[in-house]
């Protein structure tokens, strides 16, 4: 069953937040994952909301969760979560 992240981010240093989504990249490519949305632009509806939104499509679950605790989304990591507010979720498909 695929599994999907869900991740809304307010960047507030674009320096690190590019050494971020560099490294991220390779890992989200190293473990099957695919863009379904990056970044593009949204329709506010409800709720709070951030201004970059992105949807990645996994082949599970496990997967997903492989992805987010592998040693290079971590070094990602180190650049991102200074560099931004984030939600990040990941949520079973159908």
């Amino acid at each position: 069953m695929p599994a999907y992240t869900i991740a809304r981010v307010d960047i507030h240093d674009d320096e690190n937040y590019k050494k971020y989504a560099e490294i991220a990249t390779r890992a989200i490519k190293e473990y099957g994952g695919e863009f379904l949305a990056r970044g593009g632009g949204y329709h506010h509806i409800e709720g709070t909301s951030r201004a970059r939104n992105v949807i990645i499509k996994w082949p599970d679950v496990d997967t997903a969760k492989k992805f987010y605790y592998s040693d290079l989304y971590q070094e990602a990591l180190s650049y991102g979560i200074p560099a931004a507010t984030r939600d990040y979720v990941i949520v079973e498909g159908i």
